[in-house]
């Protein structure tokens, strides 16, 4: 089959040159459109004289924007953001795993519960209560109902899925609990809900002692961590976690691995390993699963209509506890199945220095956002370094902030020219994009440094690369303004053909410039 991008036909229309800088309520939500970042070599396979720089997210001064509740709350001892933020009707929405400090309850799983806060700029965070769960004697509290059961929840992902009929159904969550074998090990178990307050199990089930029972499973009764990612794609439904098992390699310590569902009630037995560090290709032995270079918790995703974009934990594995330490990585997948990382082992948020709140390591949500000019992008804290001891208190949720879905950029490569033997006095700097399989969508870059002297011309080609009549050549889009969407539209005629590919070309004296973080494709 061939590889291009798909996106639906539209009618076709005149097309003119503009290009104009939009204002931040007048920006579309980019999960609408296609977009070809400029990190994606499947995307964009084709580049001449064009180097790649990441943007490394800078913290919220505010860190940590959501915290523990006061002693007593279903969250005073921890605020795991394990989670996820949807947002809906001008609000955010965010779920979590809440830790209490009832040191009375003697089922420990029973002291981490499924939570709710929510937020209208996406910084400032209430605990609104609820009235669904009681806790400690009152109602007054943000937990959720999970079907008037009690469960011990680590992670959980929640998604909307408006495409289901059944109204009841309208949201999904995916949690990490446990069951017994010969020891305490950790599963899936899905809900859904109409209103993502008021959960039920997928199918009947019981907790024992806020466990998951054995003859319940929905997945192969071994240690299992879900879920680091909840996602759709291709009409199936993914969960992405860790474990140490091998796959049909055997690899050091955790790594990401993926179960799928075609209705979110019954699982795949069969899963896939969706990401593997170069290190961990190197087997150390039994017996030293938490040593190496290794994944944490799977990958957390942000699904993008063609490619998702993922953040997952850099595990630093060490002999001892207190020598490991979690850092959060950035990985991409143009196929649901398989993800790589556009910088190979690339740190994208550090975890804190000793002292401050997210110290030692940090956790991967299911958090993303693009708020007026800037990307957030949520993450929680732990610190996997034992203190030696009772529990500690931990977490909360932080945001770490780049502009407007620039996460990287091209750049034109300036070490070909100039004098040597194999310098060249003049370059070009171009790219051409795969197939889109389009006929007349609206066309977007999101570009910086952009000016009279920094053009970026644009040319439409045909699958094979053929110049198309009225939009290359004399006839290209100059685009001479930068901006997070700016509109580039050729004027035309004739129709497109079924199939075409952008070739972008930076010019002028001061096309060094040019940065380029995305071209979006969408539908009129």
């Amino acid at each position: 089959m061939p590889l291009y991008l798909a996106l639906p036909q539209a009618a076709v229309i005149g097309l003119a040159l503009v290009v104009s800088t939009l204002r931040a309520e007048e920006l579309f939500d980019e999960s609408k459109a296609v977009t070809l970042f400029a990190f994606d070599d499947v995307s964009i396979p084709h580049t001449q004289n064009l180097r790649l720089e990441m943007r490394q997210p800078v913290r919220h001064e505010a860190n940590p924007v959501l915290r523990r509740g006061a002693a007593g709350a279903p969250d005073a001892m921890g605020v795991q953001f394990y989670g996820s933020i949807l947002k809906e009707n001008g609000k955010y929405r965010l779920w979590y795993v809440a830790f209490d400090d009832d040191t009375e309850n003697k089922v420990a799983s029973a002291r981490w519960r499924a939570a709710y806060a929510e937020s209208v700029d996406g910084l400032t965070w209430t605990k609104p209560d609820l009235g669904l769960v009681e806790h400690r004697g009152s109602t007054k509290n943000n937990l959720l109902d999970m079907g008037g059961q009690s469960w011990g929840f680590v992670n959980l992902k929640v998604i909307r899925d408006d495409a289901d009929p059944d109204t009841e159904r309208r949201y999904k969550m995916t949690s990490h609990v446990y069951f017994r074998h010969n020891t305490r090990l950790g599963t899936l178990l899905p809900f859904v809900s109409a209103d993502g307050l008021r959960w039920k199990p997928v199918k009947e089930v019981k907790p024992l002692k806020a466990e998951l029972r054995k003859e319940d499973l929905f997945i192969p009764g071994f240690h299992f961590e879900p879920c680091g990612g909840l996602y759709q794609w291709d009409g199936q439904f993914y969960i992405s976690g860790q474990n140490a098992l091998p796959g049909t390699h055997l690899y050091q310590g955790r790594v990401s691995r993926t179960y799928r569902s075609t209705d979110f009630v019954n699982w795949s037995p069969t899963s896939s390993i969706a990401f593997v560090r170069a290190a961990q290709h190197d087997y150390l032995g039994l017996g030293r699963s938490r040593e190496g270079e290794q994944n944490h918790e799977g990958i957390s995703v942000w699904n993008r209509r063609n490619v998702l974009l993922g953040v997952y934990g850099r595990w630093h594995g060490a002999e001892e506890w207190k020598d490991v330490r979690i850092d959060l990585g950035f990985v991409m997948s143009n196929d649901g199945l398989h993800f790589r990382e556009p910088k190979h082992e690339w740190t994208f948020i550090g975890r804190g220095n000793d002292g401050e709140w997210d110290q030692g390591g940090l956790i991967q949500g299911q958090g993303f956002e693009n708020i007026g000019g800037q990307t957030f992008i949520y993450y929680g804290a732990w610190d996997p370094r034992p203190t030696g001891g009772p529990p500690q208190p931990r977490g909360g949720v932080g945001v770490a902030l780049l502009p407007r879905d620039r996460f990287a950029d091209l750049m034109m490569d300036t070490s070909t020219e100039g004098p040597g033997d194999y310098q060249l006095p003049q370059v070009t700097a171009e790219f051409v994009t795969a197939s889109l399989d389009v006929k007349t969508p609206r066309f977007f870059i999101n570009a910086d440094g952009l000016g009279a002297e920094a053009v970026l011309r644009l040319e439409l080609l045909d699958h094979l690369e053929k110049p198309v009549p009225g939009c290359s050549g004399e006839n290209a889009a100059r685009v001479t303004r930068g901006g997070f969407q700016v509109p580039v539209e050729w004027k035309t005629a004739a129709p497109l053909p079924d199939r075409v590919r952008v070739r972008g070309v930076f010019e002028g004296k001061n096309r060094a410039a040019i940065r380029l973080s995305a071209i979006y494709l969408l539908q009129p």
